[in-house]
């Protein structure tokens, strides 16, 4: 899945008009100019770029293009939303879209955002594709002032083979574009969090804060605090689904996890936070049933998505010990 630039060339060739009388002599020189290879010059046009060539054929002869030669080095990169791609991984085919910013420049480093959307946007076949591409949980991270790569995956499971597959599509994008590593981020909602916790714990050198919204946790929770990774847990008081209870668990552990690696009160306020919010605070913000569905409304928080991308990778490990 590299991107290339295809070039087609097309020769042009020279037509000696001779006098009658020196037709045959004329033929003759011409035969021997195409055999020997003493064309003087052959135009190419790089037709992608949008620029044309002059090469050397007797460089070309000798396997090297001439140095007065520029070669076409435009870039081919799409910007914007790119819907439903495919990638073929080491555990199978990952179905995904991502958001490119729409002024994308390679010279630049940009911050990433993997997000996984719940069991209803996941990939149940080709009728389910692009269900992800109206989500908040996409489409809010795109919204931010600052530019930054959205990549999210329509995944086949919410187990250890999902969480494997976001670990590679995030390895994938930090190859192949132009990432900030200090900067990687991370966000899961309903299954797309039971998937998300395990790969930020599976790789938690890659990813520099988490989002877990509306969902258990299903990683380990000692990798978390021994490479830094900062966690907001979002979940309803009420949420029907999974229960309060189950968020304010992974909290306490991963609160735990901190202090074992000898992590201060304070610190650890800096690296974890949870939010559980009540039926009142639903209601205020026009949900009033269906609170498990409702905790997509952290996707409208700006305060929450910008505690998250405003955390760097190590940023305050310094201050601790």
């Amino acid at each position: 899945m590299s991107r290339a630039l295809d070039r087609k060339h097309k020769r042009g060739y020279q037509i000696i008009a001779f006098s009658k009388s020196s037709c045959f002599i004329s033929l003759c020189l011409s035969l021997m100019l195409l055999v020997s290879g003493c064309g003087k010059t052959v135009e190419a046009s790089a037709e992608t770029a949008g620029v044309s060539q002059v090469i050397d054929t007797a460089a070309l002869n000798e396997g090297t293009v001439s140095e007065e030669v520029p070669v076409a080095t435009e870039s081919s990169i799409k910007t914007g939303l790119i819907a439903e791609q495919i990638l073929e991984g080491k555990t199978g085919i990952i179905h995904y879209s991502y958001y490119l910013p729409e002024d994308y420049d390679e010279s630049r480093k940009y911050p990433l955002m993997m997000t996984m959307p719940g069991y209803d946007m996941m990939w149940f076949g080709e009728d389910s594709s692009g269900n992800n591409l109206n989500w908040r949980g996409f489409l809010c991270w795109t919204e931010l002032p600052e530019d930054m790569i959205v990549v999210s995956a329509q995944l086949e499971d919410w187990g250890e083979t999902s969480a494997r597959q976001a670990i590679e599509l995030t390895e994938y994008f930090i190859n192949h574009y132009s990432v900030d590593t200090d900067r990687v981020y991370a966000s899961g909602y309903s299954a797309g969090g039971e998937t998300m916790s395990q790969a930020v714990s599976m790789r938690p050198d890659i990813y520099a804060a988490y989002l877990h919204g509306a969902s258990q946790w299903d990683g380990e929770y000692a990798p978390i605090a021994e490479n830094t990774v900062s966690v907001y847990i979002f979940m309803a008081e009420n949420d029907e689904y999974y229960g309060s209870r189950r968020a304010r668990e992974a909290y306490e552990h991963l609160y735990d996890a901190y202090r074992k690696a000898g992590w201060s009160d304070d610190d650890i306020s800096q690296m974890l936070q949870i939010r559980t919010p009540d039926d009142e605070w639903f209601a205020e913000h026009g949900v009033t049933s269906n609170y498990h569905g409702g905790g997509n409304v952290v996707f409208e928080e700006d305060d929450i998505l910008k505690w998250v991308v405003g955390h760097y990778k190590n940023e305050i490990e310094t201050t601790i010990n």
